[in-house]
């Protein structure tokens, strides 16, 4: 057997096994509404029991930003969002969560029933996107979840002034064509940074084949010195995960209490903490992205 077709094996096999966003939609989804906001049409389609969410971009290809199976709406479908849930390792009951991009709202769903005594707040620029997010995916707010409708730049200068701290702080500003360029830079992540209590991760969706990939990381790397990397096995997006800390690494295994709560949103941590590397795959020495020099739509 050739070296190239245990590649292709093992690739299928680790694909099975992980069970996400490998689905196969139709040509056309059925539409069931699109709402216009002052920053985008936002809109809901369902296909074969999956409903997902979609920002209409300037590509043409489809970008879900969220999705359900509404067989079985515990089960995530995005594989970004399981490996995102390996931030628990690190910390299985964070007291305070920052998300700064709702989409349908998976994440704090999901995040609330693992950890309901954990404070959540969830951060969107587009009163659209939450409206839609409570309509057909079930987003819940409730005394230990709450959502901001703002500039995720404005609310994290605004928590720093308030003198704010969270033990993790997810971007997911990620919408499939770009992320927002003040949303990358230097300034924003170190404000980022300071948000977090000592011990305190980060964890940010984004490409990982892009244009912008060695300067995004070496931005990162900048901030945080150490970064470990998830990329999804059969999607474009990329994982970053990285510490308020000192020393930084992900569990070779976890709890058998969080292991059973994981796989009731069908994850395997042992699968996703496989794919985590802390490989400097990119060159260190690229220019950092800074509020005067951040052309990201220039670098797709």
């Amino acid at each position: 057997m050739t070296i190239r077709i245990i590649r292709v094996l093992l690739h299928l096999t680790w694909s099975s096994l992980l069970a996400v966003s490998s689905f196969t939609l139709s040509a056309k989804p059925v539409e069931i509404e699109k709402a216009r906001s002052i920053y985008r049409n936002v809109v809901i389609t369902e296909d074969k029991d999956i409903r997902c969410m979609r920002f209409e971009t300037r590509r043409r290809n489809v970008s879900n930003q969220t999705c359900i199976d509404l067989q079985d709406k515990d089960r995530l479908v995005f594989e970004y969002a399981k490996g995102t849930l390996a931030g628990l390792s690190h910390n299985p009951n964070p007291g305070r969560i920052l998300i700064l991009g709702l989409g349908g709202g998976t994440l704090s769903n999901v995040l609330h029933q693992l950890s309901p005594q954990s404070e959540i707040i969830a951060v969107d620029i587009d009163p659209v996107v939450k409206k839609l997010a409570v309509k057909y995916f079930d987003y819940q707010e409730n005394d230990k979840v709450k959502t901001q409708i703002k500039d995720a730049r404005v609310y994290v200068k605004r928590a720093l002034v308030n003198q704010e701290t969270f033990d993790w702080i997810i971007l997911d500003a990620f919408n499939g064509d770009y992320i927002p360029e003040h949303l990358m830079t230097k300034e924003f992540l170190t404000e980022v940074k300071q948000l977090l209590n000592p011990d305190g991760i980060i964890t940010a969706n984004t490409f990982s084949t892009s244009d912008l990939y060695h300067y995004e990381s070496a931005t990162y790397q900048a901030v945080f010195n150490q970064l470990y990397t998830y990329k999804t096995p059969t999607k474009g997006n990329r994982l970053i995960f990285a510490c308020n800390c000192d020393n930084f690494d992900f569990p070779k295994s976890v709890s058998a209490k969080l292991n059973a709560q994981l796989s009731r949103f069908a994850v395997n941590y042992h699968l996703v903490k496989s794919e985590i590397s802390d490989k400097v795959d990119w060159q260190s020495d690229t220019q950092v992205l800074t509020d005067q020099y951040s052309p990201a739509n220039l670098l797709k």
